[in-house]
């Protein structure tokens, strides 16, 4: 969907919310896969050379791929607005696109960029099946290079979901989405800009409208009937794929787990105990007790911020962690 700023009123910003996705993160890493993007090397190095092989055996797949993934552009069968259930749900979507609607969006793809015309391969994609083929690429990369690290990358997101939240309380909305994603802001008059595309302005008042957080992905932006969606990459500082190493003498002195709360305490950027439990995935009882003991030591301190108390190390901490690297 190409677009260069949204029409939005009151009430539709007032409605919309966060969701976690997982046929998001999945669509992400198929974009990360298939473009090598450098930026998530970790992905790419486990997963390029088994999802190239699954590539290679069906030219169809491959001028489909190519298709649906056009510069700037995503063919919106492929990417409909997360709804933040199942991944087998949310697939179910795509696979469930009628072929005319593939069709009309795979032309869109092709003719809304630069080219007027369609490519050599398109023969190959003069077919009934291929909302069927795009939802078992995507199945294939959500079992081979998602689901089997889930449970990490749902911490992360619901991390930046927390920061989000946190962000919208203290500085409002435009404070928020100018914050979200390179390109995008509040204009001001109900105009969100949604990247920097000379495209006509889209009215999206009356519908819902979702941010969703992605970890290997600059984003893009989703349509479905009554329904929108900003898919952004999350937060640089939450989204460390595991975290600082815990150094052995600070484990052994304050436990592993206390030990890993106060590393994640970076006084440059004050944690609450929701970010901290989606973070480390401690317990919310275990991450309360750590806190405790924490701060009757002396090694963090906690202040107010707006409805949030965010925690953060104190010097003494800062240099007990500086001394235990």
């Amino acid at each position: 969907m190409a677009v260069g700023f949204w029409n939005v009123d009151a009430d539709t910003l007032a409605g919309s919310r966060f969701t976690v996705s997982p046929m998001a993160e999945t669509l992400a890493g198929l974009m990360s896969l298939h473009k090598n993007r450098a930026g998530q090397l970790d992905l790419v190095r486990s997963h390029r050379a088994s999802y190239r092989a699954r590539l290679a055996s069906d030219p169809v797949d491959v001028a489909l791929v190519d298709a649906v993934l056009r510069p700037r552009w995503v063919a919106n069968f492929a990417s409909p607005v997360p709804l933040g259930t199942s991944f087998a749900e949310e697939v179910a979507v795509v696979r469930a696109a009628p072929p005319a609607q593939v069709r009309t969006d795979l032309i869109m793809a092709f003719t809304a960029g630069r080219s007027s015309y369609l490519p050599g391969s398109w023969p190959l994609l003069e077919r009934d099946d291929l909302a069927e083929r795009m939802a078992d690429l995507l199945t294939w990369v959500w079992q081979h290079a998602v689901e089997p690290d889930w449970a990490r990358r749902r911490r992360i997101l619901e991390a930046d979901v927390v920061a989000r939240t946190r962000q919208l309380t203290l500085g409002g909305w435009a404070d928020a989405l100018d914050r979200m994603r390179d390109g995008m802001r509040w204009l001001g008059g109900g105009r969100l800009q949604i990247n920097v595309l000379d495209h006509p302005p889209h009215d999206i008042s009356g519908t819902r409208l979702s941010f969703v957080p992605v970890t290997v992905s600059r984003g893009w932006v989703a349509q479905s009937p009554g329904r929108h969606a900003v898919i952004y990459q999350c937060s640089g500082v939450l989204a460390s794929p595991a975290g600082a190493a815990v150094p052995g003498a600070l484990g052994r002195l304050l436990g592993e787990g206390r030990a890993r709360v106060l590393l994640e305490l970076d006084p440059r950027a004050p944690k609450s105990t929701s970010q901290l439990v989606a973070i480390t995935g401690q317990g919310l009882g275990s991450v309360g007790r750590h806190l405790k003991i924490l701060l009757e030591a002396g090694l963090v301190l906690r202040r107010r911020a707006g409805r949030s108390v965010l925690y953060a190390r104190t010097p003494v901490g800062d240099g007990l962690v500086e001394a235990a690297s």
